[in-house]
């Protein structure tokens, strides 16, 4: 008799590969998904919609060498710096691609089974998860063109030949969604003849066609053998692209979103504190797919936040920020939203459309672009051009407003992370942002590629040196943000599946209340977003006149509720219930 797991495995298969010739059954299908993760029909299934998370949970992103110190391996002086400087502020990492590699700085994989020997080995991955929950990336949509796999198809031999999506130049493709401008197809020699293969991002980046479920098992015995080595958080990059049919989009198809699902069973069930995480940088509707229900990722990237916070900032209008909070779903419990500003690629555009006016993307454009940022560009649908992200440094990228330069760029910069650590979710810190870090133009001008601006590497005691001074930028936007996340973790009510609502506070001022799950603590989260003085009537936002309220960032507290504050230029203020300590 088949046990719920199996048969939920075998009805998911059905609906992957159904329709599809000459696959095998998704019977035995199923038994060799269980055998390679070490899954048999006696396997406890995990609790349901059980929040594996909660206020204490922030996460850094970063390179594995991005600081790096002479006679030593990279992923260990990564494990130094952490323990040094952000032990007790942050509880996950994710370290970027750690493979062997050859293009996109990590994201065109030679051999998943293996660390990238300048980086380190499988110990020094094993001593960072020792101590952090430990973020990885199942790079699922393409693999290098120069891997073992792709030479293995282009010779027409096992294990590779039937992995890599093919299609022909006759086939109807123009209704392809890429984030690429280049050619979507390459011509490559085989002993079948001249095939062209699909590749979404690069001709360095080679699509996988997982129409051949030999491609899944592939990355079920991947996913087993990270799980092994400490990985507890996948963040499946790329994901919306994973399954093609010509003759549509090619993104977000349901075979996709049943893949995913499938992997979370797998998963769940072998390690049941493992998350999955979606990387799907899309217009937002389309992300919001990704938590299925409460089935499918753990966790969404959120990322219409960094296209809408730098904006409000940089316009001093919280209008379109406010609108979309209050469209943005509770996520149910077993699900959580991944909250970031920064990451290693730039700000994508593509979440803004539909939220901006293209008017106000052009400005926002052309002063981003004042700031130093680059742009990249896709290719929509018809073949347009259109831009997919502006590649900066956040620190830059906040140092003035749609008019120009300002002097109100660290306010700015502290300002909208006080918003992320706020917001319902998990907040995720890229590293360089911790650190205050600038464009850095030159790595642009070394590698050619526009995101090099936003990934910067220190060395270890250049950066301790300048961490030491505490007149210096970098050691105050270090100190600052440090202790917005002290106080982050001690409360309740930024738990990430906390209430949330936001307020009506006019244009110049953002906010939103949280609550906690026991009903027992309110803060109200509001942020001056424009560089003049804002005036704040207690009295407006109905603080309860029983309870005892206090600033947690400034440490003011309140006796009436009708009391006036002053607020800052990009001043933030948590205000919280509570008695005095």
């Amino acid at each position: 008799m088949q046990t719920g797991l199996r048969q939920r495995l075998i009805h998911q298969l059905d609906l992957i590969y159904g329709d599809i010739s000459g696959v095998d059954s998704s019977d035995a299908l199923a038994t060799r998904l269980l055998a390679l993760m070490g899954l048999d029909d006696q396997t406890p299934s995990p609790e349901p919609h059980c929040n594996l998370w909660d206020q204490r949970d922030v996460a850094v992103i970063t390179y594995g060498d991005t600081v790096v110190r002479s006679g030593q391996r990279p992923l260990q002086t990564l494990c130094q710096f952490l323990d040094e400087r952000l032990q007790g502020l942050v509880s996950c990492v994710h370290v970027l691609p750690f493979f062997p590699w050859t293009s996109d700085d990590g994201f065109a994989v030679l051999d998943y089974s293996s660390v990238n020997e300048a980086l380190g080995t499988w110990d020094d991955i094993e001593q960072i998860a020792a101590h952090y929950r430990l973020m990885g990336d199942l790079v699922i949509n393409h693999c290098s063109s120069r891997s073992p796999w792709f030479e293995n198809f282009k010779a027409g031999i096992d294990p590779g030949r039937g992995y890599f999506m093919t299609a022909s130049p006759e086939d109807a493709l123009d209704d392809v969604v890429r984030p690429r401008t280049s050619p979507l197809l390459m011509p490559v020699e085989t002993p079948l003849g001249l095939q062209h293969v699909w590749c979404t991002f690069s001709h360095d980046q080679v699509d996988f066609d997982f129409r051949n479920p030999v491609v899944l098992e592939e990355f079920v015995k991947i996913m087993r053998l990270h799980l092994d080595k400490g990985v507890r958080v996948f963040r499946l990059d790329a994901v919306a692209f994973l399954w093609k049919q010509v003759g549509t989009p090619c993104i977000n198809l349901p075979q996709t979103h049943e893949v995913i699902r499938l992997l979370r069973t797998l998963v769940e069930h072998a390690q049941p504190d493992c998350l999955i995480i979606t990387e799907t940088n899309i217009p937002n509707r389309e992300n919001l797919t990704y938590f299925g229900n409460a089935n499918e990722a753990h966790a969404i990237y959120n990322f219409s936040l960094p296209p809408l916070l730098v904006y409000t900032l940089l316009s001093g209008n919280s209008r379109y920020l406010s609108q979309w909070l209050m469209t943005m779903p509770p996520a149910q419990n077993g699900t959580t939203y991944f909250n970031f500003i920064a990451s290693h690629d730039g700000i994508g555009m593509r979440p803004a459309e539909g939220l901006l006016a293209d008017d106000e993307i052009d400005g926002f454009l052309n002063a981003l672009q004042r700031f130093g940022g680059l742009l990249s560009w896709r290719a929509d649908a018809g073949g347009r051009k259109k831009v997919y992200e502006v590649n900066i440094a956040l620190f830059d990228a906040l140092q003035g407003n749609l008019e120009g330069f300002d002097d109100h760029g660290l306010e700015r910069f502290i300002c909208a992370h006080a918003v992320m650590l706020a917001l319902e979710g998990i907040p995720a810190f890229y590293v360089h942002s911790l650190l205050g870090t600038r464009n850095d133009h030159r790595r642009v001008e070394h590698t050619g590629h526009n995101r090099s601006i936003n990934r910067s590497q220190w060395h270890y005691d250049e950066l301790a040196a300048l961490l030491s001074n505490t007149a210096g930028h970098h050691r105050q936007v270090l100190d600052r943000l440090s202790q917005l996340i002290r106080i982050r973790r001690d409360q309740p009510a930024f738990h990430p599946n906390a209430t949330q609502f936001t307020l009506q506070m006019g244009e110049g001022l953002f906010g939103f209340w949280r609550q906690s799950m026991d009903r027992r603590q309110s803060i109200f989260c509001i942020f001056n977003i424009s560089s003049v003085d804002r005036p704040l009537n207690l009295g407006d936002i109905n603080l309860v006149l029983t309870d005892q309220w206090h600033d947690l960032i400034g440490g003011q507290w309140f006796d009436q509720g009708n009391e006036a504050l002053v607020l800052r230029p990009y001043q933030a203020v948590w205000i919280s219930n509570g008695e005095p300590s």
